[in-house]
């Protein structure tokens, strides 16, 4: 049976067993896209809603709808493949003002709708082929639309997501009643964000929020994403020059800074914890760029004379050549912290002997350079040390 079929299949029952209980999830106080309570943020991240049209895709009961329309003045269409979740809805929630049900498969719809102002799916686009989902929602959203995707990410036998577009079996959970299978979409963060941006949409922020209780495995993630104004249907090139290419490389620094308290590291957006560090921008000395992406990222100051250069590592991926500068900083003024419309935050301090996994590999790759006893993994990367200053 296509992956489809079995959850429409699927959510057809589902929604049968909760009709036969007569239950009708509360109208919650917050919209909340993990399914804990408290973790994340809210509506905010749709921005102003307030007269506007937005899509609730896979609305199941339509108690999110319904939230946004009654708090935020939204203009809600709650599109819903199953009819018996699509009757829940309705049958709790058919009489609210601003709020519109609609019992459809969410790509058909939008091939005749008009577009919408913002779309939001809560753990339920991963239920759809990405190759039929997202092109429809980029053709269903104005330009510079929001779609906001709460998605699994590390499932409750603690499996991770799949760096390949397929679909595998996921159980769903429902008190005593059998477990439904159902084929999901369980993607890696990059993965869905390459998706993402293949079919017209720029990745703002990527989230990950581990459950609550430490002992538990799973993992949701929250995509915030924007449509892209249209490209035109046909670029124009030109003639390659006949000169040979210029060599090409993508070259970075990445610092360490090291405190009674151990090592400084960031978490990426993508859930990686990183050096402070980056791209070297044109015309820039090394030394210039440590100093500057450590203010961009982390706030803290410090001077050339605080910086100690540690020497390069040389590696390739996908062809490019890859150099980065591992940098010792002496001395800073100020306390790390997370600092406006940067990828990586919530910086903390790591003793060398408590390092955590999931290091950026620059990061790792410096950090044995640095110091070649410390017991991380990583790929191998050429190092060269730069000369003592005299």
């Amino acid at each position: 049976m296509p992956a489809e079929d079995t959850n429409t299949r699927a959510w057809q029952i589902y929604g049968q067993r909760q009709l036969a209980r007569a239950y009708t999830p509360p109208i919650p106080d917050r919209l909340g896209w993990a399914p804990w309570e408290g973790i994340g943020p809210g509506a905010e991240v749709l921005g102003d809603v307030a007269g506007r049209q937005v899509l609730d895709i896979g609305s199941g009961a339509g108690h999110h709808a319904v939230h946004l329309a009654q708090t935020y003045g939204a203009r809600v269409t709650g599109i819903e493949l199953s009819p018996t979740q699509h009757e829940r809805a309705v049958s709790a929630h058919a009489d609210v003002d601003g709020v519109e049900f609609v019992q459809a498969d969410v790509a058909a719809y939008l091939t005749g709708a008009e577009p919408f102002d913002a779309a939001y799916a809560i753990g339920t686009l991963a239920f759809i082929d990405p190759h039929r989902s997202l092109p429809a929602l980029r053709d269903g959203l104005r330009r510079g639309a929001p779609l906001i995707l709460s998605l699994l990410h590390t499932d409750l036998h603690g499996r991770g997501p799949s760096t390949e577009v397929a679909p595998r079996e996921q159980m769903i959970l429902l008190r005593d009643d059998p477990p439904l299978p159902t084929q999901m979409w369980v993607l890696a963060p990059q993965l869905w964000e390459d998706l993402l941006t293949e079919y017209g949409f720029r990745v703002e922020a990527i989230d990950l929020f581990p459950h609550p209780d430490e002992s538990a495995t799973v993992i949701q993630q929250l995509i915030r994403a924007r449509r892209l104004p249209d490209r035109p249907a046909r670029v124009s090139s030109r003639t390659r020059s006949t000169r040979a290419p210029a060599a090409h490389a993508a070259v970075g620094v990445g610092a360490i800074l090291l405190s009674e308290q151990g090592i400084l590291l960031g978490r990426h957006r993508r859930g990686t914890l990183e050096l402070p560090g980056g791209s070297v921008e044109a015309g820039e000395s090394f030394e210039d760029a440590v100093i500057r992406e450590l203010a961009e990222e982390t706030g803290l100051v410090a001077r050339a004379d605080d910086v100690r250069l540690l020497g390069t590592l040389i590696d390739h991926v996908a062809g490019v050549l890859r150099v980065t500068v591992g940098a010792l900083v002496h001395a800073w003024q100020g306390q790390p912290a997370t600092q406006p419309d940067e990828s990586v935050g919530d910086w903390a301090w790591y003793p060398l002997d408590q390092l955590p996994d999931g290091l950026f590999v620059c990061s790792a790759q410096i950090l044995t350079a640095w110091r070649p006893d410390l017991a991380i993994d990583h790929p191998s990367a050429h190092f060269t040390a730069f000369a003592p200053a005299k």
